[in-house]
Protein backbone atom coordinates (compact mmCIF):
# COMPACT_ATOMS: atom_id res chain seq x y z
CA UNK A 1 0.00 0.00 0.00
CA UNK A 2 2.88 2.38 0.77
CA UNK A 3 4.22 1.86 -2.77
CA UNK A 4 0.84 2.70 -4.27
CA UNK A 5 0.57 5.88 -2.21
CA UNK A 6 4.11 6.87 -3.21
CA UNK A 7 3.42 6.18 -6.92
CA UNK A 8 0.18 8.21 -6.70
CA UNK A 9 2.11 11.22 -5.37
CA UNK A 10 4.92 10.80 -7.89
CA UNK A 11 2.42 10.74 -10.77
CA UNK A 12 0.99 14.07 -9.62
CA UNK A 13 4.45 15.61 -9.36
CA UNK A 14 5.23 14.32 -12.86
CA UNK A 15 2.06 15.94 -14.22
CA UNK A 16 2.95 19.17 -12.43
CA UNK A 17 6.52 19.18 -13.73
CA UNK A 18 5.91 17.94 -17.29
CA UNK A 19 2.37 18.80 -18.39
CA UNK A 20 1.36 22.00 -16.65
CA UNK A 21 1.82 25.05 -18.85
CA UNK A 22 0.34 28.48 -19.53
CA UNK A 23 -1.82 27.17 -22.39
CA UNK A 24 -3.33 24.10 -20.69
CA UNK A 25 -3.84 25.57 -17.23
CA UNK A 26 -6.80 27.87 -18.03
CA UNK A 27 -8.36 25.19 -20.26
CA UNK A 28 -8.14 22.42 -17.66
CA UNK A 29 -9.16 24.75 -14.85
CA UNK A 30 -12.31 25.56 -16.86
CA UNK A 31 -12.91 21.86 -17.57
CA UNK A 32 -12.58 20.97 -13.88
CA UNK A 33 -15.24 23.60 -13.10
CA UNK A 34 -17.68 21.77 -15.38
CA UNK A 35 -17.67 18.98 -12.81
CA UNK A 36 -18.23 21.21 -9.77
CA UNK A 37 -21.24 19.79 -7.89
CA UNK A 38 -22.02 17.93 -11.12
CA UNK A 39 -23.75 21.03 -12.54
CA UNK A 40 -22.92 20.33 -16.19
CA UNK A 41 -24.15 16.73 -16.03
CA UNK A 42 -27.22 17.73 -14.05
CA UNK A 43 -28.06 20.41 -16.64
CA UNK A 44 -27.68 17.93 -19.52
CA UNK A 45 -29.83 15.41 -17.65
CA UNK A 46 -32.59 17.98 -17.08
CA UNK A 47 -32.56 18.89 -20.77
CA UNK A 48 -32.97 15.20 -21.67
CA UNK A 49 -35.84 14.85 -19.21
CA UNK A 50 -37.73 17.54 -21.12
CA UNK A 51 -37.20 15.87 -24.49
CA UNK A 52 -39.74 13.08 -24.96
CA UNK A 53 -37.44 11.16 -27.31
CA UNK A 54 -34.64 11.09 -24.70
CA UNK A 55 -36.60 11.09 -21.43
CA UNK A 56 -35.61 7.46 -20.75
CA UNK A 57 -31.93 8.48 -21.05
CA UNK A 58 -32.53 11.43 -18.73
CA UNK A 59 -34.10 9.17 -16.12
CA UNK A 60 -31.20 6.71 -16.29
CA UNK A 61 -28.69 9.55 -16.05
CA UNK A 62 -30.49 11.03 -13.03
CA UNK A 63 -30.47 7.63 -11.30
CA UNK A 64 -26.78 7.14 -12.10
CA UNK A 65 -25.90 10.62 -10.80
CA UNK A 66 -27.77 10.09 -7.53
CA UNK A 67 -26.25 6.63 -7.01
CA UNK A 68 -22.77 7.97 -7.77
CA UNK A 69 -23.10 10.80 -5.25
CA UNK A 70 -24.47 8.50 -2.56
CA UNK A 71 -21.82 5.79 -3.02
CA UNK A 72 -18.77 7.93 -3.82
CA UNK A 73 -19.37 11.19 -1.98
CA UNK A 74 -21.57 10.31 0.97
CA UNK A 75 -20.40 6.80 1.83
CA UNK A 76 -16.87 6.10 0.54
CA UNK A 77 -15.33 9.56 0.97
CA UNK A 78 -16.37 9.68 4.61
CA UNK A 79 -15.57 6.03 5.30
CA UNK A 80 -12.05 6.15 3.82
CA UNK A 81 -11.29 9.81 4.69
CA UNK A 82 -8.21 10.14 2.47
CA UNK A 83 -6.35 13.42 2.83
CA UNK A 84 -6.04 15.59 -0.29
CA UNK A 85 -2.71 15.22 -2.10
CA UNK A 86 -1.74 18.89 -1.89
CA UNK A 87 -1.79 18.52 1.90
CA UNK A 88 0.73 15.67 2.00
CA UNK A 89 2.72 15.45 -1.25
CA UNK A 90 5.78 17.62 -0.77
CA UNK A 91 6.26 20.05 -3.63
CA UNK A 92 2.76 19.65 -5.09
CA UNK A 93 0.96 22.91 -5.79
CA UNK A 94 -2.79 23.02 -6.30
CA UNK A 95 -4.15 25.32 -8.99
CA UNK A 96 -7.62 25.82 -7.54
CA UNK A 97 -9.02 26.54 -4.09
CA UNK A 98 -8.68 24.00 -1.31
CA UNK A 99 -11.39 21.36 -1.38
CA UNK A 100 -13.55 20.90 1.71
CA UNK A 101 -14.11 17.16 1.59
CA UNK A 102 -11.93 14.07 1.40
CA UNK A 103 -10.05 12.91 -1.64
CA UNK A 104 -11.07 9.28 -2.27
CA UNK A 105 -12.89 8.60 -4.53
CA UNK A 106 -13.18 11.55 -6.90
CA UNK A 107 -16.72 12.89 -6.98
CA UNK A 108 -15.97 14.84 -10.17
CA UNK A 109 -14.84 11.66 -11.94
CA UNK A 110 -17.78 9.81 -10.44
CA UNK A 111 -20.56 12.06 -11.69
CA UNK A 112 -18.79 12.55 -15.01
CA UNK A 113 -18.67 8.83 -15.73
CA UNK A 114 -22.12 8.16 -14.27
CA UNK A 115 -23.77 10.47 -16.79
CA UNK A 116 -21.11 10.22 -19.50
CA UNK A 117 -21.38 6.43 -19.78
CA UNK A 118 -25.20 6.57 -19.92
CA UNK A 119 -24.97 9.22 -22.66
CA UNK A 120 -22.36 7.18 -24.52
CA UNK A 121 -24.45 4.00 -24.44
CA UNK A 122 -27.84 5.55 -25.13
CA UNK A 123 -27.43 8.68 -27.23
CA UNK A 124 -26.39 9.01 -30.87
CA UNK A 125 -22.60 8.87 -31.23
CA UNK A 126 -22.37 12.58 -32.07
CA UNK A 127 -23.49 13.26 -28.47
CA UNK A 128 -22.32 10.12 -26.68
CA UNK A 129 -18.69 10.23 -27.76
CA UNK A 130 -18.14 13.88 -26.76
CA UNK A 131 -19.83 13.18 -23.41
CA UNK A 132 -17.42 10.33 -22.70
CA UNK A 133 -14.43 12.40 -23.85
CA UNK A 134 -15.54 15.20 -21.52
CA UNK A 135 -15.83 12.71 -18.64
CA UNK A 136 -12.20 11.67 -19.23
CA UNK A 137 -11.10 15.31 -19.47
CA UNK A 138 -12.84 16.27 -16.23
CA UNK A 139 -11.27 13.27 -14.49
CA UNK A 140 -7.79 14.16 -15.79
CA UNK A 141 -8.29 17.82 -14.87
CA UNK A 142 -8.55 16.80 -11.21
CA UNK A 143 -5.01 15.42 -11.42
CA UNK A 144 -3.77 18.40 -13.38
CA UNK A 145 -5.03 20.93 -10.83
CA UNK A 146 -3.56 18.83 -8.01
CA UNK A 147 -6.62 18.02 -5.93
CA UNK A 148 -6.88 14.24 -6.46
CA UNK A 149 -4.59 11.26 -6.65
CA UNK A 150 -4.75 9.05 -9.78
CA UNK A 151 -6.34 6.23 -7.75
CA UNK A 152 -9.07 8.63 -6.54
CA UNK A 153 -10.00 9.42 -10.13
CA UNK A 154 -9.67 5.84 -11.34
CA UNK A 155 -11.86 4.37 -8.59
CA UNK A 156 -14.46 7.14 -8.79
CA UNK A 157 -14.71 6.63 -12.55
CA UNK A 158 -14.83 2.82 -12.33
CA UNK A 159 -17.49 2.74 -9.61
CA UNK A 160 -19.70 5.14 -11.55
CA UNK A 161 -19.13 3.32 -14.83
CA UNK A 162 -20.35 0.15 -13.09
CA UNK A 163 -23.34 2.07 -11.69
CA UNK A 164 -24.22 3.42 -15.15
CA UNK A 165 -23.94 -0.02 -16.80
CA UNK A 166 -26.05 -1.63 -14.06
CA UNK A 167 -28.74 1.02 -14.44
CA UNK A 168 -28.74 0.62 -18.22
CA UNK A 169 -28.90 -3.19 -18.00
CA UNK A 170 -31.69 -2.99 -15.40
CA UNK A 171 -33.68 -0.64 -17.58
CA UNK A 172 -33.23 -2.94 -20.58
CA UNK A 173 -34.36 -5.92 -18.48
CA UNK A 174 -37.46 -4.05 -17.27
CA UNK A 175 -38.25 -2.94 -20.82
CA UNK A 176 -38.04 -6.55 -22.08
CA UNK A 177 -40.23 -7.79 -19.22
CA UNK A 178 -42.90 -5.22 -20.12
CA UNK A 179 -42.81 -6.31 -23.77
CA UNK A 180 -43.48 -9.97 -22.95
Amino acid sequence: MENLIHMDGQALLWIQDNLRNDVLTPILTFITRLGDVGWFWIAMTIILLFLAKYRRVGIMSALALVASVVINNLILKNLIARTRPYEVVEGLTRLIEAQHDYSFPSGHAGVSFAAGVIFFICLPRKFGVPALVLAFLIAFSRLYVGVHYPTDVLVGGLISTAIAVCIYKSEEYIKKKKET
